[in-house]
């Protein structure tokens, strides 16, 4: 609903105070990841960088320079491979989506499970990506995700949903993971033994 991609069937979703059902100007303002959909599989990641990059009004130079602060996350297998999206591996395409979601500094960047078909190196950089654009550029991120370790590594409020419903509402301290597997597990954590490890 967040996306215009479902219509609510009461309420309505402002982004900037702009009702998404209503208009398109708060594209402007939100870039969005949510499955392979969201690129162009039949490019390669250099001209969908290009194709967003120009939606963004940026250049080819803002473009280059931008794209230069993800080549550790990228890992030498993404930018000038000429390769097309559709070919690369499930954790390539999602870097490749990711990253593209971050294009133009939007206020909000919608993410579903950005973590999943990733390495664990590769989780880490994204955590760290996310946290850093969330601090230094002021950016709000959405995240949908079912990995509680990235998640209350990366969010500052954790919403639980069941069947549409939120069943728990928490801002994250040092002991929400634990707090959240008790929840999800009904078993709590031997902090004392944890402790020890």
């Amino acid at each position: 609903m967040v996306l215009d991609l479902i219509r609510a069937t009461r309420g309505k979703i402002l982004i900037n105070e702009i009702p998404v059902a209503k208009s398109e100007d708060w594209k402007a303002h939100t870039g969005a990841y949510i499955d392979e959909s969201f690129t162009i599989g039949y490019l390669t990641p250099d001209e969908y960088f290009n194709f967003i990059g120009e939606l963004r009004e940026m250049n080819e130079n803002d473009v280059s320079a931008f794209l230069d602060s993800f080549k550790e996350f990228f890992n030498d297998e993404i930018v000038g491979k000429k390769k097309f999206i559709r070919d690369l591996s499930k954790g390539n395409q999602k870097k490749v989506g990711v990253v593209g979601a971050l294009m133009g500094k939007p206020e909000l960047v919608v993410l579903d499970e950005p973590f999943a078909n990733l390495d664990p190196s590769s989780q880490f950089k994204l955590r760290q990506i996310i946290k850093e654009f969330a601090a230094e550029h002021g950016k709000t991120f959405m995240i949908s995700s079912h990995n509680l370790d990235n998640i209350t590594d990366v969010c500052e409020r954790i919403v639980i949903l069941e069947k549409g419903k939120v069943v728990k509402d928490v801002q994250t301290t040092e002991s929400t993971l634990s707090d959240l597997e008790e929840f999800f597990t009904g078993v709590k954590a031997d902090t004392a033994f944890l402790n020890e490890l």
